[in-house]
């Protein structure tokens, strides 16, 4: 995944705290970063001193840089005209035009500077731009979307919405970004978090970033001025295409520790009761090994279960459970779906890529006993 941060020279954060956020995340793996550069608020004389060397280190690091574009743009860098090739020069390398310009004027860009990318507005496009913009001739292999943050409280996106306009853009095929809320220093000046999708606003980025990716976002933003050295990994770290579910081991037990670190595929057969792994009898008879029954108790919503051996040919079936079914001695409550993370298992349909991440034993002490400790204090 093409992920990235978000950067706004002259208004939070000091010059050398926006050269080492972008340092981070390059050492991350992020390599895109959104910028606006009309904010209100923001100090322009600030801007205009710090935005030159914030340009040249991503350049040095080949990130992309993306800044949405309105006239009042041009006159903030000192360009007399709008003209791409001068956004390139200056080291921004897309360009999000938001509104103003026709579809024919797209298609024209799209054409004249091929070593441009050209972004749309996710949250506000419709079928009929999209149908306009491809009778106007646009090439769509330089274009991508980005969706909108919300600053202030309940204004963010719905899931539908989000959702829809994502099944748009796919169908011309263009890929989807969206912004995700930090819980660190959080932009100014309401200071309420910068999500795209309002239950998202107190959501950690993390699980925010998994979500977005389970509703085919195809990028993730960190959206807020100084995300924290976790949600930076988190991000730098996050995976396309799956979707992937925080768990816990119910088994010590290696062969199925094993087994259960693959990437697995719904299967197409849809099971009205679970979630049924493609892969997962092939991969065990590969490994040569045998289950052998173990914690063979009831089977909650997200339990992830393993058949054993005395199961015959089913042996190594992996399911997640989504209907609560009674205990079965020839099936293995190997792990645990994380109850936050349930509702994450209405988006892995039929032929869709699911995988797990375990917490180590060491990070669920600490866990418990900070979560013993609030309680008693």
């Amino acid at each position: 995944m093409e992920n990235g941060i978000s950067l706004y020279p002259g208004l939070d954060n000091t010059p050398d705290e926006n050269l080492a956020l972008l340092e981070r995340a390059a050492q991350a793996g992020i390599r895109r970063v959104f910028t606006s550069l009309h904010i209100p608020e923001t100090d322009v004389a600030a801007l205009k001193q710090e935005i030159g060397s914030l340009l040249r280190a991503a350049r040095r690091h080949h990130m992309e840089v993306i800044s949405d574009v309105s006239p009042a743009t041009c006159q903030l860098l000192d360009l007399p005209e709008f003209n791409p090739a001068s956004f390139r020069m200056l080291g921004i390398t897309t360009l999000r035009l938001d509104y103003g310009f026709s579809a024919e004027e797209m298609a024209r860009l799209t054409h004249r500077f091929p070593e441009m990318r050209f972004q749309l507005n996710a949250s506000t496009i419709t079928n009929r731009i999209l149908k306009d913009l491809q009778d106007a001739g646009t090439d769509f292999s330089h274009i991508d979307a980005l969706h909108n943050f919300y600053p202030r409280r309940g204004t963010g996106l719905s899931e539908p919405a989000l959702v829809h306009a994502n099944i748009l853009l796919h169908r011309y095929g263009i890929r989807v970004g969206a912004f995700v809320a930090s819980q660190g220093r959080r932009r100014s000046p309401l200071g309420d978090g910068l999500p795209t999708l309002e239950e998202h606003r107190d959501e950690t980025a993390e699980l925010s970033a998994r979500h977005l990716v389970a509703l085919g976002c195809d990028s993730v933003f960190l959206a807020d001025s100084l995300p924290t050295d976790e949600e930076i990994q988190a991000i730098g770290q996050l995976q396309g295409d799956q979707v992937t579910l925080h768990a816990h081991y119910m088994t010590k037990d290696p062969v199925q520790r094993e087994l259960l670190a693959h990437t697995f595929t719904s299967r197409l057969d849809e099971a009205r009761d679970a979630i049924r792994a493609q892969e997962s009898r092939p991969l065990l008879r590969e490994m040569h090994a045998t289950i052998h029954p173990d914690n063979t108790t009831t089977h909650p919503i997200g339990a992830i279960t393993i058949d054993n051996e005395t199961y015959g040919r089913y042996m190594g079936e992996l399911q997640i459970i989504r209907m609560p079914q009674p205990a079965d001695p020839r099936t293995n409550v190997a792990a645990m779906v994380d109850e936050s993370e349930c509702n994450l298992l209405q988006y892995i349909t039929p032929g869709r890529k699911f995988s797990f991440q375990f917490d180590s034993e060491t990070d669920r002490t600490r866990q418990k006993l900070s979560f013993i400790s609030e309680r008693e204090s």
